[in-house]
């Protein structure tokens, strides 16, 4: 069944309304639905509706909820990933792994080694092709819920931010650290953190400032990997640990 994702606000009793100009154009154009379809619905909230197609307009979609499904029920380690903008568009393949892979929030990093370097305009424009990665990779994976794409973040305005998670964690190859595993055994967290350093890892100053913010060195293994390969491994680590113990 086709996915689609809405605003709790575009929901009025039992009537959903898409009007989005790509929703409406991937509905129409690409899937070719017609009234009277069956698709699956998911807004901001997470919720899940079985709706069925009652009218086509030229900019719109009217849907009828049949089912409510509420929330996925079963419990999840929720996660984010705060990962260092690469050289080149592989921020792109980030996304849209991280997305599959079922992280909450995905926070594009500037760190003292990142090489990109991008002015206000272009940092919005980055984001805007971002959210759009991850809505069509949410669909792609039949997620209940789109992440969130926040801003481009500085390290030290993320780190000093107030974070609500249980478990901050940071891989790096300063020093000997636990494995990632053994730490999410350990402390069985409900919401993560993870930060992702860029190609020639975080200085030193900033692992010890995130040490002193209540982050956990981490390690991913002995290979030295490349910033997509890290974001990718760190988040299946949790996936996988999220589905061994539930």
């Amino acid at each position: 069944m086709h996915k689609f994702f809405v605003k709790t606000q575009d929901i009025s009793f039992n009537a959903i309304t898409i009007a989005d100009i790509e929703g409406v154009h991937h509905a129409k154009n690409v899937l070719r639905l017609k009234e009277g379809a069956s698709v699956s619905v998911s807004d901001s909230d997470e919720n899940t509706y079985i709706c069925i197609i009652k009218k086509i307009y030229p900019g719109k979609l009217e849907l009828e909820i049949k089912e409510r499904l509420g929330k996925n029920a079963a419990s999840r380690i929720r996660f984010s990933v705060a990962c260092a903008i690469p050289k080149k568009s592989k921020m792109d393949d980030i996304i849209d792994k991280l997305t599959q892979l079922g992280a909450e929030r995905i926070i594009p990093l500037e760190t003292e080694h990142v090489i990109v370097k991008l002015d206000k305009d272009k940092k919005q424009l980055r984001r805007r092709r971002w959210e759009k990665i991850a809505l069509g990779a949410a669909r792609q994976s039949q997620r209940s819920g789109c992440p969130e794409i926040t801003p481009i973040t500085g390290f030290a305005a993320l780190i000093s931010a107030k974070l609500d998670y249980d478990l901050k964690v940071i891989p790096t190859l300063e020093g000997k650290n636990t494995a990632l595993k053994e730490i999410l055994d350990s402390n069985k967290p409900k919401n993560i953190l993870v930060l992702i350093g860029p190609e020639g890892d975080f200085s030193r100053e900033e692992v010890e400032s995130a040490k002193n913010a209540g982050f956990i060195p981490v390690s991913l293994g002995n290979l030295v990997l490349r910033v997509e390969t890290a974001a990718v491994a760190a988040a299946s680590f949790i996936m996988l640990n999220n589905y061994e113990n539930h």
